[in-house]
């Protein structure tokens, strides 16, 4: 059974709820920005009482239509402070968002144990050799440094299998992984370093990615990041992050119906409660489906 840090993940567990915490100023979601220790301590205490199972704490916006790249020493004092602050207060399960090898490594000499790496483990080259020395768990995003081409699902396979490769090198587990097949991560074009190019539609790459969830496991739990990204704005018409709460929570809900085995979200609460609904329906089709078999 996988394990993510201390709690195990994927079936038959009950789905996980990763809650996202940004001491990045220029993250996209507002709402999401702690960047003073009350702020922090105010916003931990509330995602665990909402339901949280992993606090994913990230110093540098990865959107791909932002510019919006720090320095790894700006980065890593973002996070480690963060972390500092949260373990002053709770025991819940820390991740740290980064792809860069040496803010990874001021984390987990924290005790951080996950590592939620959007390129995979393939945008820094040290970044295997850290992950080999920590043994952390790891979120591993499909990426590619390199234009794709051609169908949406067999890529993102493609690249999800190049990065277990790369974990399996660095000699960590597939107990200890799970996989992200990057919402929002495909363009045609932008304005940072994190994101996979494609020549064609990327609305039309998240939905299909929405869609076929339970081809892409390869074996894993499946993390899906859905909440108040763009594909929704595009979809709802909605240019203002803020707005996309309701079409976050109809993402997340079919990203469970779909085989998603953690959600990570801006909205613990509200999306606890469609997690816990979703799920006694889903559970009641699979009994229906094998009395029937």
């Amino acid at each position: 059974m996988n394990k993510l840090g201390s709690v195990f993940v994927g079936l038959p567990n009950p789905v996980r709820i990763m809650a996202i915490l940004n001491t990045s100023p220029e993250s996209f979601y507002k709402k999401s920005i702690m960047t003073n220790k009350k702020k922090i301590l105010t916003a931990i205490r509330n995602m665990e009482e909402q339901g949280a199972d992993f606090i994913d704490v990230g110093g540098m916006s990865t959107a791909p239509y932002l510019p919006t790249t720090v320095s790894e020493k700006i980065e890593s004092k973002r996070i480690t402070n963060a972390i500092k602050i949260i373990q002053q207060v709770s025991n819940i399960p820390i991740s740290v968002d980064t792809c860069r090898a040496s803010v990874a490594k001021d984390a987990l000499e924290l005790g951080v144990d996950i590592l939620n790496d959007i390129s995979g483990l393939k945008y820094d080259k040290n970044m295997p050799k850290i992950v080999e020395k920590y043994q952390p768990s790891l979120v591993l995003c499909a990426f590619s440094k390199k234009q794709i081409r051609g169908n949406h699902v067999k890529n993102t396979k493609k690249l999800l299998k190049h990065s277990l490769t790369i974990a399996n090198s660095a000699n960590i587990s597939k107990k200890k992984i799970v996989l992200d097949p990057a919402i929002g991560f495909f363009r045609k074009s932008g304005k940072g370093n994190f994101f996979t190019k494609i020549n064609s539609d990327w609305l039309d790459r998240d939905l299909q990615i929405l869609e076929n969830l339970k081809l892409l496991k390869l074996g894993q739990p499946l993390l899906v990041s859905v909440s108040n990204k763009s594909f929704i704005g595009k979809i709802l018409k909605k240019e203002n992050p803020t707005d996309r709460l309701y079409g976050s929570l109809a993402a997340e809900s079919v990203s469970v119906l779909n085989g998603a085995d953690i959600i990570r979200t801006h909205n613990v609460g509200e999306t606890k409660d469609v997690v816990v609904f979703v799920q006694k329906l889903a559970q009641k089709k699979t009994r229906k489906a094998y009395n029937a078999s």
